[in-house]
């Protein structure tokens, strides 16, 4: 049995260091070499997950190109197995702007899905019913495969997903919130509006997190807890990754009987870590357990 299967999520980041965000206006900027990496948040969580010891599988959609190639092997390295359908529009991609403290800006290109489902619902079944806990990326090709995600989840195992800057009405992301045990989403947009989303999403676990602020917890009962930042442990190279790299944290602490507030302190440690850390490919043991 494995520990988590991530579903969707795969691509590639195009990092760009920049002096400043905003990027200063200006016909051209030079910069320290572009490089291109696996990235975007289904391969966040797979890879910071493998790095805290899960045993961890993907499933997806990729490419026949050389940014496929580049997913590819990058998941190979890190002994994670992937069970991928190819996307005729070609592999997902990300241009990621980081300044010299670490923030970033994205730019998403979602390569949108065309036609039916790559995978069957009977394929994904297959797939969900041997795992302890599933982590839904908002992939536009999953949404008419959350019913038999979640039919075919074993007793005990739980679901997850994140929602990332959903400003709360966004049609798009109800099916995911609405599926999942454990919903996670960014404060960004949400502001002080974060406990009145939680409470429509109860009993829901819901976590808003909130960058160098922490996160709060809502357990679905009402109540609110925070959840302080942790310091990173060393110099803050790249916060891209670090919310996926808080999933896979808070993730990994249930599947070890952990409380939520444990898990959730224990996630916010592994965010920093991988802050701290020049790319998604982590190593063994980005942050040992306690």
């Amino acid at each position: 049995m494995e520990d988590l299967l991530v579903v969707g999520g795969l691509g590639v980041d195009v990092r760009v260091r920049v002096p400043a965000l905003p990027l200063p206006a200006a016909d051209s900027h030079t910069v320290e070499p572009i490089e291109l990496r696996i990235g975007n948040t289904g391969a966040g969580v797979a890879l910071a997950g493998r790095a805290l010891g899960l045993r961890v599988r993907v499933v997806d959609t990729l490419g026949a190109d050389p940014a496929g190639d580049l997913v590819r092997a990058a998941l190979t390295r890190a002994g994670v197995p992937a069970v991928l359908a190819q996307d005729r529009s070609g592999t997902r991609r990300s241009v990621n702007l980081v300044d010299p403290g670490g923030r970033r800006t994205s730019l998403y290109d979602p390569r949108p899905w065309r036609g039916d489902p790559p995978f069957s619902p009977g394929r994904i079944a297959e797939l969900v019913r041997d795992v302890r806990h599933v982590h839904l990326s908002i992939m536009d090709w999953v949404v008419p495969l959350l019913p038999a995600v979640r039919a075919a989840l074993p007793a005990g195992a739980s679901l997850s997903t994140d929602l990332h800057d959903w400003d709360g009405t966004n049609p798009y992301h109800r099916p995911f919130a609405e599926v999942a045990d454990l919903v996670l989403v960014s404060g960004v947009r949400l502001g002080e509006r974060a406990a009145a989303l939680a409470g429509t999403l109860a009993p829901r676990t819901v976590v808003v997190t909130r960058g160098a602020d922490g996160a709060e917890l809502y357990p679905g009962d009402g109540t609110r807890v925070p959840v302080p930042p942790a310091a990173a442990p060393g110099a803050v190279v790249d916060s891209n990754g670090a919310g996926d790299a808080f999933a896979a944290g808070l993730i990994a602490g249930r599947l070890r009987g952990e409380p939520l507030t444990e898990a959730a302190r224990y996630a916010a440690r592994v965010a920093a870590a991988a802050c701290a850390h020049d790319g998604m490919e982590y190593p063994p043991g980005l942050l040992p357990a306690g």
